[in-house]
């Protein structure tokens, strides 16, 4: 491998990226069963500071940009949150990520850090525990990315409120497995308890207003059809703490697997146990938040073609104006698609954005739909084979929804959006090397920025290895052409370079985000072998002393070189 500096490495020949999900995604549970005592022990991240064991610089200007870089956590394995999860609160003053021990606050002023919930303690699995306990003891306890709880035990963030100051959060009770909905208050740490979940249920969003929650469930789960009567979903099975992760990422959700008894619980060849596997337990030898698996496209083909019925619902986090109890839940519709990344607008309560997941050139993707289940509403109609749209987000004013739109897939590329209120599409072109498996921007629309990708994601590109800004500017000379009210608005991006990711090993994704004064951009790397959250600074240093080339410095703490991804895309 060659770095941008010009020197030379070669990789390690016992360095070898194992992956799990084949084995994990769509094991029945007594198939599952054999591996958990070895997986348990795989799954142990130790808490090096980096590869070395060295505490990685807290700054330094990369050389090949001209940007500061901060390390803003001092935890390894933390990581901020998806990019498209809300992660500031509403006054602005604090961001909130992961980390092994729990939820932490970032004070924007002062870029110190603190504890705001800390993960409970799991007991230690019992001597006649099975072998499926163990190893969700293991996970709960010491977290697959190490310290306890990690991003799949412990307390799993959901989102930052948009009206209130606290991050809501779930957290399962070790000893009676039993799932609730929490809010923290970020600036006192007040925690309070909102809701108990039904067994199998979690939720991954919360709306503008904090008084509703959304998610899915497998039809299964809940055989008599009425979600609200007396226990109506199947108990959780042992050894299981529940469906999803929280903000940190994405669960790999497999169909439901084979009943103890040996029948379908399903019309489909499934019954009513999921297996749920996050991506970073299916690969060790990742640390940190956002781990992809090697798998995660066969995984996804194999999650679609199950067709397993789910339900979409919402559910009361405090009682409604019409009486409705808190925990009430709606269902908004069943399907035998797949179901996922929802995500309430900002600023309108009654609005859900969610995809249909799979792999984008064959599913219709990004869909809207208002709380009271009407308005589902396809928001990309594609007119070309091998179009795609996705990695979906709103804008921050909470009317436009934006999206990475390939036409044709890994051809050409524009990041995209669409105006629920005027109906405008614009649509911004990016050259190959600009593309990024993320984008994200400011309030005022006058900064975007990406987390570039490798050579093994969708757009293939040969130097796509950065953390990048973006200057839009709109395309002269339209008077007098023809134009239309359905067709999209050209723009184009302007590229500037802020950090060199040539060390950073994309199967773990960078997620970027903008503080909210535009000073910064936040992102996770893994670039020293264990993930921190970073910050690279908006404006350019104006003194270039002491620069040093990031994957040089990276190299001294992680000598382990990163190779291109090579999951179906």
């Amino acid at each position: 491998m060659v770095l941008r500096s010009g020197i030379r490495f070669r990789l390690p020949a016992k360095f070898i990226l194992t992956a799990l999900v084949p084995i994990l995604a769509f094991a029945p549970l007594a198939a599952l069963s054999l591996y958990a005592t070895n997986l348990a022990a795989q799954m142990q991240r130790d808490n090096k500071p980096s590869e070395t064991g060295e505490m990685p610089p807290k700054s330094w200007i990369d050389k090949d940009t001209g940007h500061r870089v901060w390390r803003v956590s001092d935890e390894p394995n933390s990581g901020a949150f998806y990019f498209n999860v809300n992660a500031f609160t509403p006054d602005h003053k604090q961001m909130v990520y992961n980390s092994p021990d729990g939820i932490r606050v970032l004070d924007l002023a002062t870029m110190t850090t603190r504890m705001v919930v800390p993960n409970p303690v799991a007991p230690a699995p019992a001597a006649t525990a099975d072998a499926t306990d163990a190893a969700a003891g293991g996970q709960a306890g010491q977290g697959a990315r190490g310290g306890r709880g990690g991003f799949g035990g412990g307390s799993r963030a959901i989102v930052v409120g948009h009206k209130t100051d606290s991050v809501f959060f779930t957290r399962t009770d070790p000893v009676t497995r039993s799932n609730a909905v929490y809010k923290a208050d970020t600036n006192t740490g007040v925690v309070t308890k909102l809701i108990d979940l039904p067994p199998r249920v979690s939720i991954s969003s919360v709306n503008a207003d904090e008084t509703l929650g959304a998610g899915t469930y497998n039809a299964a789960d809940c055989p008599g059809g009425n979600p609200n009567a007396p226990h109506a979903f199947l108990a959780a099975p042992a050894g299981r703490f529940g469906r999803g992760v929280g903000a940190g990422g994405t669960g790999l959700q497999a169909a439901p697997a084979a009943s103890s008894a040996g029948a379908p619980a399903a019309a489909n060849p499934a019954a009513a146990n999921p297996v749920v596997v996050s991506p970073a337990e299916a690969n060790p030898t990742l640390g940190g938040a956002n781990v992809q698996s090697d798998d995660k496209g066969a995984m996804m083909e194999r999650r679609l073609a199950s067709r397993t019925p789910v339900v979409f619902f919402t559910i009361r986090l405090k009682p409604g104006p019409n009486g409705e109890k808190a925990g009430t839940i709606k269902v908004l519709f069943h399907s035998t698609d797949w179901i996922g990344h929802l995500l309430f607008s900002p600023t309108d309560p009654n609005l859900i954005m969610y995809c249909h997941e799979g792999m984008w050139q064959k599913v219709d993707r990004i869909w809207l739909i208002h709380t009271d289940g009407t308005h589902n509403t396809l928001i990309h109609k594609r007119t070309m084979a091998m179009e795609i749209a996705g990695h979906e987000f709103w804008g921050l004013d909470g009317k436009t929804i934006w999206y990475d739109w390939q036409y044709p897939k890994g051809e050409d590329f524009f990041v995209a959006s669409y105006n629920l209120e005027t109906h405008k599409r614009v649509a911004y072109h990016l050259q190959r090397n600009e593309w990024s498996i993320h984008f994200n921007l400011t309030q005022d629309l006058d900064l975007f920025c990406g987390d570039g990708g490798d050579s093994g994601q969708v757009a293939a590109a040969p130097d796509g290895e950065w953390i990048e800004l973006f200057r839009p500017q709109m395309i002269g000379g339209t008077e007098g052409a023809l134009n239309g009210s359905n067709y999209f608005q050209p723009r184009v991006f302007h590229s500037e370079h802020m950090v060199n990711m040539a060390h950073q090993n994309y199967r773990a994704e960078p997620n970027p985000r903008f503080s909210p004064d535009k000073k910064y951009v936040f992102f996770t790397s893994n670039m020293f072998g264990r993930s921190y959250v970073f910050a690279a600074e908006v404006a350019r240093a104006a003194d270039q002393t002491g620069a040093v080339s990031t994957p040089e410095l990276a190299t001294k703490f992680n000598p382990i070189m990163p190779t291109p991804t090579t999951t179906q895309k």
